[in-house]
């Protein structure tokens, strides 16, 4: 598995790639921060180390960025430790957040856990269709009588399950459950942010109301 490391201190990346190393893991980094974006893409790595505070951009606009064109797992790793940092990251599309000081190993299990998740996501089926609203995991849109947008990662993940159990309703804890698997990062308020953007994009491609809400039980579509 190869990880890509964005962090400016070179003496923590270091420490990071050797422990990273001795645990089977190919490291990579690049000391061009102001390309570090397609630096980290075009070394197509299966996951990435993101460090908040950066020379020319911030982990956030990173983060947004490789967004964009790109599902590879995310995690942030940074000494800014507020809630509205991990609010911010997670809603981003980061897939987990560590502040340093870390524990070696409990960083280990995270990426370990991350990596698991990620190559469940890609064993299941790359397209999904449902009330005519079309899904692509792969490009990481909905399509709707040739009308597109682009989904972020946490969007991608709650239509999926929501089209995976269509007619039958998905509780809300369910839905958290599967963006971050840590009692630790789940957080109501981030689900329902995440869910009413994915409302306003489905609504701008002509599928208004296509996510119902069952008040005290979750959601249906």
């Amino acid at each position: 598995m190869k990880i890509f490391i964005i962090e400016d201190d070179s003496v923590l990346r270091e420490e990071l790639s050797k422990l990273l190393s001795s645990y089977g893991y190919e490291c990579t980094w690049s000391d061009d921060f102001e390309n570090i974006i397609t630096a980290a893409l075009s070394a197509a790595p299966d996951l990435i180390l993101l460090d908040i505070n950066l020379p020319y951009y911030d982990g956030y606009h990173i983060c947004r960025n490789i967004r964009k064109t790109s599902t590879v797992p995310v995690i942030i790793v940074t000494s800014r430790n507020t809630d509205v940092d991990e609010l911010m990251a997670m809603n981003l599309g980061a897939d987990d957040f560590i502040t340093k000081p870390y524990n070696k190993q409990i960083l280990l299990a995270r990426i370990s856990a991350v990596l698991k998740r990620s190559s469940n996501s890609a064993s299941v089926s790359r397209e999904m269709e449902c009330g005519g609203v079309a899904l692509s995991l792969s490009k990481g849109c909905i399509t709707k009588d040739g009308k597109t947008e682009d989904l972020t990662k946490n969007e991608i993940k709650i239509l999926s399950v929501l089209m995976k159990n269509a007619g039958s309703i998905v509780s809300r804890e369910e839905l958290m459950d599967e963006l971050w698997q840590s009692d630790e990062f789940i957080d109501d308020n981030t689900l329902t942010v995440n869910v009413n953007r994915l409302r306003h994009k489905l609504s701008s491609i002509g599928a208004e109301n296509f996510i119902a809400t069952r008040r005290g039980q979750g959601y249906i579509i």
